[in-house]
Order: structure tokens, then sequence, then C-alpha cells
């Protein structure tokens, strides 16, 4: 803790010796994208992408979970993303699954989480269908149902009406991409064939 307060003390410096002028975040932010990921640690969004303060509006769930639209039971994360669609106008929005992760090894490999009834409650809203192929199959970094669950999380998102509107307008895309925390490797869905490929 030490270390992050004195860093976060000589940030006003730290920036200025930077040429990053924060005074024109008085008047507001106009970030060009949106960036949904996991709440995992090894996960920075600003670092993959090289993005300063103002330019990536993000949402972090555990899971990278974009639950389902329902405006009689509105959630922080419904009300994330419509805020960045509708009043930000962001012209992207990437939703981003991360190899090794917790949260989707644990569905895949149907963990029992009854010790962690909020965690099991949440992962419970991104349980596929029939559930994850061959789970026996996946090796620590559950590439396969992690790419597969990211593709699920942005057909959510295409579900939400502001989004639905905006991408049928033309003024916003949709992105799935795949970080590889052990390699630093991004690579995005390719619509056309359904698989993932570099950048």
């Amino acid at each position: 803790m030490r270390r992050l307060i004195d860093h976060a003390r000589a940030f006003p410096a730290r920036c200025g010796g930077a040429g990053r002028d924060l005074k024109e975040f008085e008047a507001g932010q106009r970030p060009s994208t949106m960036f949904i990921t996991c709440s995992d640690s090894r996960v920075v969004p600003a670092l993959v992408t090289d993005s300063g303060p103002g330019e990536l509006f993000e949402l972090r769930t555990a899971g990278n979970i974009v639950p389902p639209y329902d405006p009689d039971a509105p959630t922080s994360e419904m009300a994330t993303i419509e805020y960045a669609v509708c009043v930000l106008q962001v012209s992207d929005i990437i939703l981003c699954g991360h190899s090794h992760c917790g949260a989707v090894g644990a569905l895949a490999r149907g963990e029992d989480l009854r010790t962690l009834p909020a965690v099991g409650g949440w992962l419970g809203r991104a349980a596929p269908a029939g559930g994850f192929q061959d789970p026996e199959g996946f090796g620590p970094d559950c590439e396969q149902p992690v790419q597969r669950h990211a593709v699920a999380q942005l057909d959510n998102l295409r579900a939400y009406p502001c989004v639905s509107r905006a991408v049928g307008e033309g003024r916003l895309g949709l992105h799935a991409w795949y970080y590889e925390v052990h390699t630093g490797s991004v690579l995005t869905h390719q619509v056309s064939t359904g698989t993932f490929s570099s950048l």
C-alpha cells in the first residue's frame, strides 16, 4: 500500500513531466472506445492498447460478463453500456477475454462454487446452454472456452437496444478479443470464419 500511496502522490508531477495536461478533462470526457474486460489484475487495458487518460471507457466485471438486457432489473453493467453508447457515443466496443481466466475456468470445469454464492450466482448468468464441450480437455489457459465465452458476451451486448440501434446505423463497431496473459499477444474474432487470429 505504501508504494501505491507514494505513486499516487507523485502522479500530478509524473503526468506533467510526460507532457500530459490533465486540465483539459475539466470539460468532460470523449473516449472513442469502450473496453469491456475481466476484473483480473493481469489484464490492463490501457497498457495493452497503449492508451492514455480519456481514451478508453472501461467496464470490468468478473469474467467479462455482460448480463442480458432487462430494463425491469437494471444493473451497473447495463447502465455503463447505455451511457457509453447513448451519451459518450463511443464508436467501438471491445469485449476482451483472457487466458487463464478463473471465472470462465470455473464455468468450463463445472466447479463447485457453493462457498462463493455471489460468484456462483454471477457466473451462472453466463453458463452456456448445454455447458462447455470436453471440460477434461481444456488446458490451464482455457483458450477455447474463454474465446467461446467472449463471443457469447458480445452476442448479449448486441441485444441491448441502444447497441443494436447504433450498430444498425453504422456508428458502432463491436469486437471480441482474446488476450494471452503469459505472452501479451492479442487475438481478434473473425466473424467470417468464427475463429480468432492475430490482430
